[in-house]
This record gives C-alpha cells, sequence and structure tokens, in this order.
C-alpha cells in the first residue's frame, strides 16, 4: 500500500473509494494546512514546468489556480482582491507580455 502524505482535492477520497480501493484520511490544522498548500503549489509548478503540450501545461495551470484560490483564503482574501492587486503592479510596472528579458544594469 502506496504512501502519499500529501495534500490532496477534496473529492479524491471519494475517487478512491469508488475504485473500490481503501485509503485512510486526515484534516489538517489551518498551519499545517498553509504548509501544504505551498508544498503543493510548487508540486504543481514543477508538473507544468514539465508539461509537453499545451493541453497539459493548461491542466497544471488549472491545478495552480486552484491552489491560489486557497491560499487567497487562507489568508483573509480572494482571487478578486488578489487580481486587483496583480492589476496594479502591471499598471505601475507592467505585465510580461512584451518577452523583455533583462541582461544587466551598470551603475
Amino acid at each position: 500500500m502506496p504512501s502519499y502524505n500529501k495534500l490532496v482535492r477534496d473529492r479524491i477520497p471519494e475517487v478512491i473509494t469508488r475504485n473500490g480501493k481503501k485509503c485512510s484520511t486526515r484534516i489538517l490544522d489551518n498551519e499545517e494546512y498553509i504548509k501544504e498548500l505551498k508544498k503543493k503549489s510548487f508540486e504543481e509548478l514543477e508538473e507544468y514546468v514539465k508539461a509537453q503540450t499545451d493541453e497539459e501545461a493548461i491542466e497544471e495551470l488549472a491545478d495552480i489556480l486552484e491552489i491560489l484560490h486557497a491560499l487567497a483564503d487562507v489568508h483573509g482574501s480572494t482571487m478578486r482582491e488578489v487580481d486587483v492587486i496583480r492589476k496594479s503592479k502591471a499598471e505601475k510596472r507592467g505585465g510580461f507580455q512584451d518577452k523583455v528579458f533583462l541582461i544587466k544594469v551598470v551603475d
């Protein structure tokens, strides 16, 4: 029986049971939850980086977005508020659409 010891989506235990398997779970406290969300964000980002196709990349971006929603929530915010901050930063500093690659800065 494999051990995973990681944060999973809410309905994964249901999916496992539906597939005729058994699993054990526990509910994390808030401190553990934030720590595991942060770990999960790196896991999903790594999966995005390894994506071979646009379809795989979009799937992984959706997972990252789900984690971002959860992180905003645990920090007492919403994705709407996060997007307001994103837009403000884009107005002040720009976005990434122009593909600018900074080589060096000379004093």
